[in-house]
């Protein structure tokens, strides 16, 4: 399975959205609080081509964009392809 990651935000409903999804797959994911770790919201910007709002989530290489576009790629089946 490939490295998942997710910059998040305590007092984001999306955020939790996002995360129980994955969790209910079982996929197991880094966790990245930008509140927790201001530092990191540059490296998050950067990454997600200027996306500034969280959750951003990263499936390897792959941005994935927000919790929509992680629900998009679920209910089009194309999840787990992209997970393996």
């Amino acid at each position: 399975m490939k490295l998942v990651e997710i910059y998040t935000s305590p007092l984001c409903g999306f955020c939790h959205a996002a995360k129980r999804l994955l969790n209910q797959k079982g996929v197991e994911y880094t966790e990245i609080d930008v509140l927790e770790a201001p530092d990191r919201k540059p490296e998050m910007i950067q990454r997600a081509n200027g996306g500034r709002t969280v959750p951003q989530i990263f499936i390897g290489d792959t941005h994935v964009g927000g919790c929509d576009d992680l629900y998009a790629l679920e209910q089009g089946g194309k999840l787990d392809a992209l997970l393996a």
